[in-house]
This record gives C-alpha cells, structure tokens and sequence, in this order.
C-alpha cells in the first residue's frame, strides 16, 4: 500500500516476531453472529472484508474462556477442541486476505445476565440485576487456567493472537479495583494484591502459547467510577504486564456503569487519546488508543504527534469495510464514515439482535444483502433525496441500473441537514458529503430543485417515491399564535428564540431541540471534559473531579403527553446520556402534560391535576411528523411500478436507521 498520504498511519508495526502491515487496529465489537445459527460463516465474511479492505489487526468479540464468564447463559464461549475447529473458517478467511487476527477473551463477572455470575467480591454493579458470588481461591485459580487453555486453543484455532479484556468493568477490572474488590485474603486488599489476577492470567497465557504469539491486554486507563484506579496505580500495573510478557497494550476507557459518555456521537473526535499519551513514556511496548476515531486524519495526528503507536476503530469499520485501502490511495472523501449514532451496533447487541450499521445497512448482512449485478438494464426513478432515496439510489446505481432522482430543494440530505446542526450530531454531514460522492461516481442523474410531476415519471421502468416527512401540527388551541415555531424552520432558518422556550414533544427531536437551545457556545475539547468531570491532570481516583455543572441561562421546558421518564430519545445506549445532559443544564422535564392553549401569555397546561401557564417566549412544536407522499395512487392507477420508502412510507419517529436499510433492501431487490 502507497503510505505517502497517511505515512504514520500506513507505516508497518515489528513486533520482534511479526510485523503488523500498518498501525490499525480493528477493536473488538460483538455483533451478534457470534451465537447465531449458521453466524460463523457469516463472520467469517464479515472479517475478511475488512481484512481485504487493508485493517493490521483485527480483533474479535468476546469469547468466554468457561460458561460463568459468559454475558448471558447463551453467549459464546471458546474452551473447546471443537470451538477452535469451528474458528479455522474464521482465521483461514482473513489470512486469505492477507490480514492477522486476534480473539478476544472476555469473561463478564459481575456484569454477567444471569444467576451463574461471579466476581472478586459479591457486589452487584448498578446496571445488573443479579448480585455476584465471591470467587474462591480454587475458582480464581482455574479461571486463570481458563484464559490460558482458551488462548492456546485460540492458536490451535489459527488466531495470531489473543486480546484479554481487562477494562470496561468486566472481570479482570473488578479484581483491580476497589469499587468491587474488598477481598482480604492474596487478592484483594493492597494494589499489589488486587493486580495478581490480571498479571497470573498474562503469565499463565504467556507460558501456554510461546514467545511468538500476540498477547494484548485491554488496560482500563481510565476508569471513571468512584474507587478506580489512579494514574499511579495505572503505570503501575502497565509496567508489570509488560513485564508479564504483554505484546501491545490497548487502552480501555470507562466502566460501562460509568455515567460519562466515551464513544457517542456527542464525545469531541480522539476525546481520550491524551490518556493513551500518559503512559506512553511509561512502557516501552505499543501502546493502542481509541475512542471516536472516525477519519485516517485524525488517526495520523494522533502517531504522527506521539500519543500512541497504534490507532484502534472498531464502529468506523462497520460503516466501510474499506477504510485503510481508500486511505491509502488518498481517497478519504470515499470512506463511509461512522457517526458514533450506536443505533445499530451497540443498540442492536444489548438487546441481543444482529449488529449492523445505520450508514451501511450491508455490515454484518455481508452474505445475505448483496448488490448482484442487474442481467438487464432498467430505468429508475426515485424521488426525493434525502437519505433514504440516496442510499437507494446508491444501491440501484451499483447494481448497473440507470437512475434519475428527483429532489425538490436545491440541496441533497433531507433531515441529515437539520440534524448535523444538532451540537453534537455534526457528523451527520460526513453521511451527506459520502452518500453525494457515492452518487457522482455512480453516475447518478441528480436534478435539484425539481418536483417531479407524474407526467414525468411515466416513461420509468420503476419508480420509488422518497419524498420524506414534514412536522405534524397538534390540535392545540392557539397553536398559530407567532410564539410557535415548528423544528424543521427553527433548525433550517437558523431562528433566534427568546430566553424561555416551551418544546412540546419529548422524542428525539424534542430532545435534540432542548439540548441545542442550552449548549454553551464554542465549546472545546478542555471545556467538554471539565462538563462530565473527567480529571485531566489524572490525579483523582478513576479520573473522576468534582466539579460545578454548566446551568444554561436560557430557561426551557421538554414535555410530553406520555407520563414517565422524559429526554431520553430513541437511542437505548445513548438515552442516559441525553437525559443527564438535559438535567445537567436545568431543563425542567415535564411528563403526563395536557396542553390546553396557547396564547399571548404562553402554554397552559395541566400535569398531574394541576394547571400551569409556561410563561415562554417561544414554543416548539416536535410533535412528530406526517408523510410528504402524493404520487404512488396516481402512478400506481397509470400502471406504473411503485415502490414508497423512507419517511413518505411510515412517518412515525424519523429513524435514518430503518429508511437506509429500507432503502438498500429494495434495491437489492429490484
């Protein structure tokens, strides 16, 4: 690979016994095939995609090394002959492509799903239901014979290596700290005691597969929980694993009971590499850093500066397959780039369904959603693009059809245009900027500002109608009094608002609305870590400050008809996050509202029995939205093959996740 446009990211990593071809780490994500029937086969597509795509190493999901480690009682485990012969496909496929891979060990403790659990003390954590059994000596012992048979199956099975995770709060990291740790006997107690388990676990692992066999471990370096682990304590650990005989040191960031985000869309681009970068003069094996890097710019300022010796991206290579190759050959602007949304990987994978992508409806449906060329060229028509009808057209441009769209605005991106101006949804573009590339090189014919009437449409061998939403207006008395302002031309105009905004409707736009009506003004990176509390000086316990909260000096109200919690959105993982957002900059939110008018004074309600008037100055309509569809009954009445998808199909909450894939399987189709 040409390494002349990312020479830091592209460069080869000597291991002393085998050299990694560049400094990429695809990072560990669970997508759901890992149990599923027939799931093997298709991860073994799934991997040698990326692999062909150029990725240096790649890292599997979490494998159990026995049945307590495990997630929940039907998650994968490997600590078998036949694991590891079932595996081969998966190592043959990406070796065929020329990449290397590692298989991730992950034994779950107290975070487990089920009553099998166990950990260093028995402490439930706060985001389980079932309260752990404290290890005895003997299964602490044959719980680090475990990691060490699973790791030397793991190189009967073709792995190049094997990542233990000891970070995120899962086993490993209960025994290192104190928060789920109060053991008094050789493992618990002091630090030195508490680092035994992960330090056995490398040695026993280490004596089982060799000197040439890749061992990295998931160090935690910065836990955000009360009673985690210092700075000090960090180093400490770090320079014994290395000493352990640990290969490459990858960093972990947060306990997934933390209440700090680490990965979503909200978290500034590379917000932790400065971590990474603090141990790095520590230790002298390669260090690995992460979190919320989606571009090869930002991973080549990340080496090229010295924070760290490899980048890992887990997300980015569900978005495209592809990422380091079109690096390579300086072709960013092609890269599909991930928008840390979590809808369909992490959404997806804690409620137990198939991981997939919102921007890549293929990722992880590699054997299944295929764009088989077309035997016969047709004509399609497709109205409307925003990004139902862009990744549609995409699709059906890729299959070898010739495709018109239609779109009435002067610009590409539907709803994509008002969310990337969301504080914290600005990646959004990146789906715009990618899909308008996609179309050009698929010699899409894009006519802007045109509402395609019928007449025009006749002459099209299949016509797909994308023509969107628009905001549903609720029935509320007075609800044209110049006080109200519906989402999309708050958003598009850019209007300004009074100091005391009313938003009635609490879905994801409501919450969208409310958290852009309080962000603080051009706020950096210093200024968004000292927001969640994270120490920067990494002095206190678990990198965790206390600190004041930002009150936004502009008063708003999120309320909706539905009695319950309020602002959270759609997204389960990134629910929490929006909410405490929310809280933090004193919404008020308000659930089980009656709204009964609106007038000069501002919004009456009524909420648990008792009327109240929101002296606002303004109020926000995100009520939800009604279809923008009038074409499919005419054309379908002419004889006119139609198809209706997106937001003009079912209106509803928008969901970008369901109309791009909704979009893409049509074309596959067709």
């Amino acid at each position: 690979m040409d390494n002349k446009a990312y020479p830091h990211l592209l460069a080869p990593l000597d291991l002393g016994f085998t050299t990694l071809r560049n400094r990429v780490l695809m990072g560990s994500m669970h997508t759901g095939l890992e149990e599923s029937r027939d799931g093997f086969k298709k991860l073994s597509a799934f991997y040698a995609a990326r692999a062909r795509g150029g990725v240096g190493l790649i890292v599997t999901g979490g494998f159990s090394p026995n049945f307590r480690g495990r997630l929940h009682p039907l998650s994968a485990e490997f600590s078998s002959s036949r694991a590891a012969r079932a595996h081969k496909n998966i190592t043959d496929a990406v070796h065929n492509e020329g990449g290397k891979i590692a298989l991730q060990l992950l034994h779950a403790g107290r975070y487990a799903m089920s009553p099998f659990a166990v950990s260093a003390s028995a402490i439930r954590s706060p985001i389980s239901k079932f309260t752990p059994s404290e290890m005895s000596e003997r299964q602490i012992l044959k719980t680090i014979n475990a990691f060490a048979k699973s790791a030397e199956l793991a190189r009967e099975a073709g792995y190049d290596g094997v990542e233990l995770m000891g970070s995120e709060g899962y086993l490993i990291n209960q025994f290192i700290c104190q928060r789920s740790n109060l053991r008094y006997d050789d493992w618990g107690g002091s630090y030195e005691n508490r680092i035994r388990f992960p330090l056995e676990i490398v040695k026993a692992v280490r004596a089982r597969v060799g000197r040439d066999f890749i061992i990295i471990f998931r160090l935690s370096m910065l836990d955000l929980v009360e009673q985690g682990s210092t700075h000090e304590e960090v180093v400490m650990l770090a320079k014994a694993l290395e000493q352990a005989g640990v290969t490459i040191l990858n960093t972990g960031i947060g306990w997934h009971e933390a209440r700090v985000p680490t990965i979503a869309t909200q978290v500034p681009r590379a917000a932790f590499a400065w971590v990474t970068e603090r141990l790095k003069q520590e230790v002298s094996i390669p260090l690995v850093t992460c979190n919320r890097i989606n571009t090869p710019q930002v991973a080549e300022d990340i080496l090229s500066s010295g924070q760290a010796d490899m980048v890992s991206m887990a997300r980015p290579f569900l978005a495209d397959p592809d990422f380091v190759e079109k690096a390579a050959q300086d072709r960013a602007d092609d890269i599909n780039t991930c928008i840390g949304c979590n809808q369909a990987c992490l959404d997806h994978a804690f409620v137990g369904k198939r991981a997939s992508c919102l921007v890549n409806p293929q990722a992880c449906y590699e054997t299944e959603l295929v764009l088989t060329p077309v035997a016969q060229n047709r004509k399609v028509a497709i109205v409307g693009a925003g990004p139902a009808g862009m990744a549609c057209a995409v699709a059906v441009a890729e299959r070898g059809f010739t495709v018109d769209v239609f779109e009435k605005n002067d610009h590409v991106g539907g709803q994509f245009n008002l969310a990337m101006q969301i504080p914290g949804k600005e990646e959004f573009k990146e789906t715009i900027r990618y899909f308008t590339r996609r179309l050009e090189q698929t010699g899409v014919n894009v006519k802007l500002g045109y509402a395609a009437p019928e007449d025009d449409l006749a002459n099209y061998d299949e016509v797909i109608i994308a023509t969107g939403v628009k905001p549903r207006i609720p029935p509320i008395p007075g609800v044209d009094n110049p006080k109200v302002i519906d989402y999309q031309t708050l958003i598009r105009d850019k209007v300004q608002l009074g100091q005391k905004v009313a938003v009635i409707g609490a879905g994801g736009i409501g919450v969208d609305v409310s958290t852009m009506l309080t962000e603080p003004e051009n706020q950096n990176l210093d200024q968004w870590l000292e927001e969640w509390g994270i120490d920067k000086t990494l002095t206190h316990e678990g990198g965790l400050l206390p600190h004041d909260e930002y009150i936004s000096p502009r008063q708003v109200w999120l309320m909706q008809r539905k009695p319950g919690k309020v602002g959270k959105g759609p997204g389960r993982t990134t629910g929490w996050i929006h909410r405490r957002t929310l809280e933090k900059r004193g919404v008020e939110l308000l659930g089980g509202v009656s709204y009964d008018k609106i007038d000069d004074a501002g919004l009456h309600i009524t909420v648990e029995g008792q009327s109240r008037i929101l002296d606002a100055d303004n109020i926000v309509l995100c009520t939800g939205q009604t279809s923008v569809e009038e074409l499919s009954e005419k054309l379908t009445e002419q004889g006119i093959n139609v198809h209706v998808i997106g937001g003009a199909d079912v209106a509803g909450e928008v969901d970008a996740k369901r109309v791009i894939r909704q979009g893409v399987e049509l074309a596959a189709k067709l």
